[in-house]
């Protein structure tokens, strides 16, 4: 077992970063505006506010430079500041940006999208994705005239009460409301056909695949005869495998149709946008050629503003003529089996390691256990923050080069010998410096409590 020093060469301040934190928490609730984004998630007084970012590249308000993984929360796929995506927003914002009728780029921004997802017939634009999977679920009960929602275990689907009633944090959220939201499990059919015999289910919402899950054999295929069997609408949430498995998602790489399918993150590398696609004969009743009762289905201001929607197409035009996908991959590859090698090489790799889909990496932290441990994995981002690299996963894009995955596995090598020693002792005592990071969505503010300086 070599010896590798566990000591940063260049150990980094957060002065400023810390200020601005404690100032946003007094204007902001949370001190960000998505939770995975909190300071809860980062080791104690060691959450970096940024100011900008080029390629994988960013840097902070102390002038601190990191390897980003996660990339906007799996938005960023080309990288920050992509000089395509800017030309064409640049252009496009020059003729202005929002204006009272449709205009032409919405349309060839819409034959874009059905050119790459040849399972929708049309799509509807907006910015965000939770307003696209609960205009999917309403648009699934107008259609069956049920109102139950089947979702599968899987983390996240919507801010809104239909789901967000189900977690941990369902403060504010009627009882009815989320008593209308069954589970089922991933690759479990039995599950799913217990739920479905009731009748009352208007949809079925999943992700096909996520990063450690992947479909066994024949299983979307019977998920979809399920749902055709009881007359349910299928919903695939492709906000994470659009543009990450392929550019047509999820449901061209496993080639199953959905009825409806939500999309967002990657869509305009950054640049706000969403879409709700599918099938004609459901997204019609959201429109003017129906002769039964409107579905209000989606109505913002912002959907179709013209920046994102020329984002969009810069994004198309980039995934047509180069293949950002190969290069994630290549990426993610290259560094779940160099961060493995290292944890192997320290004798460590039962309790640190990397695994999942090369282009939506994550890492596992164990204690000396073998249980998953929140302190472990503060540990370990403390000590890859404090040498470089900035990420709650190993989210790859397609900007991360050769140089930059050596220098993170570098840089993995003397955070996994700080997590050795934690290890052999038997605790993160001594060496984990302040409060672990917790769960986002949970249901009180500990262990992460911000105490309040006014009186």
């Amino acid at each position: 077992m070599e010896s590798i020093s566990a000591e940063p060469a260049d150990p980094r301040r957060f002065t400023r970063s810390n200020e601005l934190q404690a100032r946003l928490h007094e204007l902001v609730p949370g001190g960000a505006h998505t939770y995975a984004r909190g300071a809860d998630q980062y080791p104690e007084f060691m959450a970096p506010i940024l100011v900008r970012g080029s390629g994988c590249q960013v840097w902070d308000a102390d002038g601190n430079r990191y390897i980003e993984y996660g990339m906007g929360l799996r938005s960023v796929t080309l990288g920050h500041g992509c000089q395509p995506v800017l030309d064409a927003v640049h252009r496009a914002i020059a003729d202005g940006i929002s204006f009272s009728r449709p205009t032409e780029l919405e349309l060839l921004a819409a034959q874009d999208f059905l050119t790459l997802v040849p399972g929708a017939d049309m799509v509807k634009f907006a910015k965000n994705g939770s307003d696209a999977t609960t205009a999917a679920v309403r648009l699934a009960r107008a259609a069956t005239g049920r109102t139950a929602i089947a979702v599968c275990d899987q983390p996240f689907f919507s801010v809104d009460d239909w789901f967000i009633g189900t977690t941990a944090m369902d403060s504010g959220i009627p009882a009815e409301i989320a008593s209308g939201t069954v589970r089922f499990r991933y690759n479990d059919l039995p599950s799913l056909a217990a739920v479905l015999e009731s009748g009352t289910v208007a949809a079925v919402v999943l992700e096909a695949a996520t990063a450690l899950h992947e479909p066994e054999p024949g299983f979307l295929e019977s998920v979809r005869d399920l749902c055709d069997r009881h007359g349910t609408l299928l919903i695939f949430d492709e906000m994470i495998t659009g543009f990450r498995w392929s550019a047509g998602g999820a449901q061209a790489v496993y080639g199953v149709r959905p009825d409806l399918s939500c999309w967002g993150k990657a869509m305009g590398n950054g640049f706000p946008l969403s879409a709700l696609a599918g099938k004609r004969e459901f997204m019609e009743l959201g429109g003017l050629r129906t002769d039964q009762d409107r579905v209000f289905l989606l109505s913002t201001t912002h959907g179709p503003e013209s920046g994102s929607l020329a984002a969009f197409r810069a994004v198309v035009h980039e995934y047509r003529t180069g293949d950002p996908i190969g290069r994630m991959e290549h990426a993610g590859r290259r560094l779940a089996d160099g961060v493995n090698a290292v944890a192997a090489d320290l004798g460590i790799a039962d309790y640190l390691h990397v695994l999942g889909r090369p282009s939506c990496l994550i890492f596992v932290t164990r204690d000396p256990n073998g249980q998953p441990s929140q302190e472990f994995r503060t540990l370990f981002l403390q000590e890859l923050l404090y040498r470089g690299v900035l990420g709650q996963s190993f989210v790859t894009s397609a900007a991360h080069t050769d140089a930059d995955i050596d220098e993170t596995i570098a840089a993995c090598r003397e955070a996994a010998a700080v997590y050795r020693k934690a290890i052999e002792q038997g605790s993160v005592d001594g060496l984990l410096e302040g409060r672990p990071v917790a769960p986002a969505i949970r249901r009180r503010a500990e262990p992460r409590k911000i105490a309040t300086e006014r009186a």
